[in-house]
């Protein structure tokens, strides 16, 4: 008998279905409830706005793995777990961001937290994003930072934001105890010896006006990633509106390559309440290009940030793990992943 080899076209369509069926494919991840923690025998009551410690941070499927694992580990090193409020910000614009299967995923992981789900509606931010050296930093919910002040309720006033590919080996309530002297909106490890020129284009420090936006300031590199924020002095400030103008700005002339860092940089270097290096041990992720493996900058360690191109879980799947992904493992949650056609 002769065997045909299929046309050609034939191949081709084969191939353009598996590929249109597996974008149409997606995962449920399912994890693991946590333990529940409770606080120790010293703790302030919880009964009122001034013992709690507000956490906002921004979920969606693509980093939920890392959002369950950070949630784990804040609550396992804290002395007063039970005084802890997260404030999730999920998107309206994407279906990977249904806040009603996040919830019940947060709730079925961790029956006793207490926490919020801020629908954030990003619909207006492509129009102010513009491309970046990553496409992961153009998605507008990466972009929530900025509109905490406008999403969250006036009842909160002060706020740690945290990214979702961190763990916390120490006790949140020493970040949340941080002090904000005078009109210090914002606080947040500095790292001086960084390149600061590399943040900003030729075409921002060749413009002469633009050139002195730094003019009586010490500017210096922070990582947005983890953050402790005044929201009524970032309110009243209208600090929202100073961001977006940089970000209008870039849409004009390119100033800047990294996403929505250097807009914070732009608006707040030199002015921010300095942290201890322990509390943001970052880059773990490598680099935006290639996500290398990296070692932990020298000094004690309360908090481990994979920021960069390489996530832990990621690399753990693929069988390429960093070995400072080993300290990321045990905080992980995820039971199974099952697949499910949308």
């Amino acid at each position: 008998m002769t065997h045909h080899k299929p046309p050609l076209l034939l191949l081709i369509l084969l191939i353009t279905t598996a590929i249109a069926a597996a974008s149409a494919a997606n995962f449920i991840q399912q994890f693991k409830e946590a333990p529940k923690f409770d606080n120790a025998a010293d703790c302030p009551p919880t009964t009122t706005d001034t013992t709690a410690i507000h956490i906002a941070m921004t979920l969606d499927a693509t980093y939920l793995r890392g959002s369950m694992a950070a949630i784990l580990s804040v609550l396992q090193h804290s002395s007063c777990p039970q005084n802890i409020i997260f404030h999730f910000i999920t998107s309206t614009t994407t279906t990977s961001s249904d806040p009603t299967r996040l919830r019940a995923t947060i709730t079925t992981s961790f029956p006793y937290l207490n926490f919020n789900i801020y629908p954030f509606n990003d619909s207006f931010i492509p129009g102010l994003i513009s491309t970046s050296i990553r496409s992961a930093l153009d998605t507008p919910l990466n972009y929530a930072r900025t509109y905490l002040a406008d999403i969250l309720p006036l009842h909160v006033t002060k706020i740690i934001y945290l990214d979702s590919d961190i763990i916390l080996v120490d006790d949140i309530a020493t970040l949340s105890a941080t002090l904000l002297p005078n009109d210090t909106v914002l606080a947040a490890p500095e790292y001086c010896n960084a390149n600061f020129t590399f943040y900003f284009t030729p075409t921002f420090w060749s413009n002469p006006s633009l050139s002195l936006t730094f003019t009586n300031r010490n500017p210096c590199y922070f990582n947005t990633g983890v953050m402790v924020i005044d929201l009524q002095r970032w309110r009243s400030g209208d600090y929202t509106r100073k961001i977006e103008e940089w970000m209008e700005l870039q849409k004009r002339m390119r100033i800047y390559e990294l996403g929505s860092l250097p807009p914070f940089l732009l608006v707040f270097a030199g002015k921010i309440a300095p942290v201890d290096h322990r509390w943001n041990q970052h880059g773990l992720g490598g680099d935006n290009y290639r996500g290398l493996c990296r070692d932990l900058h020298p000094g004690p360690v309360s908090l481990l940030h994979w920021s960069g191109k390489g996530k832990p879980w990621v690399r753990l799947d693929a069988g390429r793990p960093c070995p400072l992904d080993a300290l990321w493992a045990p905080y992980d949650l995820l039971k199974s992943q099952v697949l499910f056609d949308s």
